[in-house]
């Protein structure tokens, strides 16, 4: 009965997203190649999953979801403030969770993905929920010169954290289409940048380039592929690195390689994987290949330990990559939430998911 219940309430929730969806201008994309029909596509043909899959899989959730999916206590974070960030070497690197990356290039702060509220959801009292805090508020960031988005996904795309950065931040970063969402929610028009894959600009002496990703986007039943996914090149002079965003494996990252690599650090997805979904997310396996494709130094994984999306155990993502990246001799990094990180010369991952 309560199953029954919990899935009914997810039922409701979506019929809910459809109307509370903000909506967005009627821009044209037409220019884009990836732009058909009024919606984006991948370079290869996503597998939809349709009503009666997407149902299947909603209720594997309700009803196979590991014990372990989620920690038994929050995992560890190190605790960061103002002064911390100010005066830290250039070319530092601290991870705030999930996707959301603070990172100091040129003497200058730029951030990917800010998601800072409880749940990655559009509901305060349900949708997966944050193992730990961040480890700094945005009122105890200081002036930040750039945020990057990879698309529109409520584990990426925080309205709530939108608002609050958007005094504090220059210049906003994003695939087509996100930007106008960023607009319509009352960021300034003049600190907007969008751009199709392959294109990108420079900004106080850091180069940052719009890649390909096979993934979708959307923030409700109504609006989905309206705006465009990346990944993103983040360069400067001397250090090259590799922002994924959210991906399934596909030949574009060998194509990345061959135009900007080789890299000194990626930030490659690991974790929300499973075989439902194989062309959206990758498996572990995947990821190494994609940072061996992106002709990568040092390897580390993201999109994990901070929220519940999937079915595998919370450790499942760190425990396999380790394994994978041993194997092949690949340098993995991966810092505690809040750890500064030498993006030059990172230390290896310690494992501390297993303490």
């Amino acid at each position: 009965m309560l199953r029954t219940l919990v899935f009914l309430t997810v039922l409701i929730a979506m019929a809910y997203s459809i109307l509370s969806c903000t909506t967005l201008p009627a821009t044209s994309y037409e220019q884009s190649p990836q732009y058909t029909e009024g919606k984006f596509r991948n370079a290869a043909p996503r597998q939809a999953p349709g009503l009666a899959k997407t149902m299947a899989i909603l209720w594997r959730f309700m009803t196979e979801k590991p014990v372990d999916a989620v920690p038994a206590q929050p995992p560890q974070v190190l605790p960061l403030m103002q002064a911390d960030l100010l005066n830290a070497p250039d070319m530092s690197l601290w991870r705030l969770g999930h996707s959301t990356m603070l990172l100091k290039l040129q003497g200058q702060f730029w951030l990917t993905d800010p998601v800072f509220s409880e749940r990655a959801s559009p509901f305060s009292f349900m949708g997966p929920k944050r193992f730990h805090a961040p480890p700094l508020t945005i009122d105890e960031l200081p002036p930040i010169t750039g945020v990057v988005l990879s698309h529109d996904h409520y584990d990426h795309l925080d309205y709530d954290a939108i608002q609050k950065l958007a005094p504090k931040v220059a210049h906003f970063v994003t695939p087509l289409g996100v930007g106008d969402r960023l607009i319509a929610w009352g960021v300034p028009a003049a600190k907007v940048q969008q751009f199709d894959w392959w294109q990108g600009t420079t900004i106080a002496g850091v180069k940052l380039v719009a890649t390909p990703a096979q993934h979708f986007s959307g923030r409700s039943l109504s609006d989905g592929n309206r705006t465009l996914w990346a990944s993103w090149v983040i360069q400067t002079d001397d250090t090259r690195i590799f922002f994924s965003g959210d991906t399934g494996y596909f030949d574009g990252f060998k194509a990345i390689g061959e135009r900007f690599g080789p890299f000194d650090l990626t930030l490659i997805e690991t974790g929300a994987y499973d075989a439902q979904w194989p062309d959206v997310h990758m498996q572990p396996e995947e990821s190494l290949q994609a940072h061996l494709d992106v002709k990568g130094r040092h390897l580390m994984p993201i999109h994990n330990g901070t929220f519940d999306l999937a079915l595998h155990a919370w450790t499942d993502p760190f425990d396999r990559i380790t394994a994978l990246a041993d194997k092949a001799g690949v340098p993995l990094v991966a810092p505690v939430m809040g750890e500064r990180l030498d993006i030059r010369q990172p230390a290896l991952s310690k494992q501390w998911w297993k303490k």
